[in-house]
């Protein structure tokens, strides 16, 4: 195949992949709480990784403004998902964290996304699993630079 035929059918296998994602994260986010945003499953698995995080530090990973964060965080918060404590080293700062309400309505959902994986991919080796995850996480550090 030749390499304009190659990265069109990877911008529409990537298309595709990214519609189904979103569609799903909506799903999985109305199971999480029917009030909040598609985004908010991602939103609450990087704060559960990462307890503690400034939420300026989390728009600036996810590649969204201040204002667009902070309508969700708030939305999060209003449903009891989360939990904001003042920023010892800024006053002005808030860190983030899972309430246990949230941190258990987030394992229930992350079990159903990955057993909806593991059902997708059960004619996969494990091998081609590692691979994809792989390749995966190599083209998020791409794009999660600057320049790309």
């Amino acid at each position: 195949m030749a390499p304009a035929e190659t990265f069109g059918r990877l911008e529409r296998e990537l298309g595709l992949l990214l519609r189904r994602s979103h569609a799903a994260s909506g799903r999985l986010s109305r199971d999480l709480h029917p009030d909040i945003d598609p985004a908010a499953y991602e939103l609450m698995a990087l704060i559960a990784a990462s307890p503690g995080v400034r939420a300026s530090d989390l728009a600036a990973y996810i590649g969204v403004g201040r204002g667009t964060m902070s309508r969700q965080l708030a939305k999060l918060h209003a449903t009891g998902l989360l939990a904001r404590r003042p920023d010892p080293d800024d006053s002005r700062g808030q860190l983030l964290e899972l309430t246990e309400r949230g941190a258990e309505r987030l394992a229930a959902a992350q079990e159903a996304r990955r057993a909806r994986l593991r059902a997708a991919l059960s004619s996969w080796d494990q091998q081609e699993v590692d691979e994809l995850a792989e390749h995966l996480s190599r083209l998020n550090r791409v794009l999660g630079t600057p320049d790309a």
